[in-house]
């Protein structure tokens, strides 16, 4: 008799641990909708245990809801989650919560991707886990090399110096018979070794003043348009005046102008120098995309920031549409900030542009 009772004992506490073990064990979880009252709380969990991880830069607002998934463990509900978040304006460590605070507007363009575990009971939410991709936030810094060339901006006076000392050395060294003087600039890099390196590249013209006549450059030694010659150059100067030592400059010269790809005019004076490459000069204006007056666009066309907007509203409430009504709508509209660009806008009839010696026109491309 004792014996069965004690079989009959077993039995239960096997089917017992049986039962309650079952019970320990996360079932599969089953897609549940994503504007789910309870998803939208877990939602709001984990984007609240992920600012509190942030100790600089914005607080992350919630975007967009992607996917939602429900199991069971125990007593608890697990929810696992997609969504995509925005930065907010809101800085991180403030006492603000992230649901009072709007989206950055010159905030990327892209949402950033999230995924949470957070356990759900009657009246709380307890997040597991959260990640959020931020690595496309980061901006990229090219780092400086310390004792490499570094690039000279052709405007800049810092070449004025190292161009006259290459100049002078042409002019003392060439069989001419007149001075020569700056025409335009290619390219120019400044190093630092035991001083001062600069490398030029660079072209001259000849002036009006003989050399028996001018030992030096002046105001009076023009270009000579009747008797047009050129000289291109490769110049190294090498310039330490705290060292109260001369520069010493090294110059190879050929004839000609520079390659057109690499000149850059330098109009009368030490003006900025224009590049003539990169339309940066208002005469060198690109044309309109289309002949047609503005007053002949489609309505299409005028209306395309309205048919945009529009266009994504819809889109909008078809996504709602879609099974489990994922992804859920934005939580908050997102309008980010158009930056700025210059634009070349032709000019107004009547009002005709200077023109600049050596510079580009629409004509020069028909060639």
């Amino acid at each position: 008799m004792r014996s069965r009772v004690s079989l009959c004992v077993l039995g239960l506490l096997c089917l017992h641990s049986s039962v309650f073990g079952q019970a320990l064990d996360v079932q599969p979880g089953v897609l549940i909708f994503c504007d789910d009252p309870s998803v939208e709380k877990a939602v709001h969990s984990a984007v609240d245990k992920f600012n509190e991880r942030l100790s600089t830069g914005h607080k992350l607002a919630l975007f967009q809801i992607l996917s939602a998934s429900k199991s069971e463990n125990g007593s608890d509900s697990v929810y696992s989650l997609q969504f995509t978040s925005r930065r907010s304006e809101c800085p991180a460590g403030s006492n603000t919560p992230w649901t009072d605070c709007n989206y950055l507007p010159n905030g990327s363009k892209k949402p950033i991707s999230c995924n949470a575990t957070v356990y759900m009971k009657e009246t709380e939410a307890d997040t597991e886990q959260v990640d959020c991709l931020l690595e496309h936030s980061i901006i990229p810094e090219k780092a400086s090399c310390l004792g490499c060339p570094m690039e000279v901006d052709e405007n800049s006076e810092d070449l004025k110096f190292p161009l006259s000392v290459s100049i002078s050395k042409y002019n003392s060294m060439s069989d001419s018979t007149h001075l020569f003087t700056l025409h335009s600039v290619g390219s120019a890099t400044r190093q630092v070794v035991a001083g001062f390196r600069y490398k030029l590249r660079f072209d001259m013209k000849k002036t009006t003043c003989a050399k028996n006549e001018h030992k030096e450059l002046s105001d009076l030694c023009v270009h000579d348009d009747q008797d047009v010659e050129f000289a291109n150059c490769n110049s190294t100067v090498d310039v330490a005046p705290w060292r109260f030592e001369g520069p010493h400059a090294q110059i190879e010269c050929g004839a000609g102008e520079l390659p057109m790809f690499v000149t850059r005019r330098r109009p009368a004076g030490w003006t900025p120098l224009r590049n003539l490459l990169y339309n940066a000069h208002p005469s060198v204006s690109s044309p309109p995309p289309s002949s047609a007056p503005s007053t002949g666009a489609s309505p299409k066309e005028e209306s395309s920031e309205e048919d945009t907007t529009a266009s994504k509203q819809a889109a909008s409430d078809a996504v709602n549409d879609s099974p489990f009504h994922c992804p859920s709508r934005p939580w908050k509209s997102f309008s980010p900030v158009k930056p700025v660009t210059p634009t070349n806008a032709a000019p107004e009839e009547g009002t005709p542009e200077p023109q600049v010696d050596g510079a580009f026109s629409d004509t020069d491309l028909l060639a």
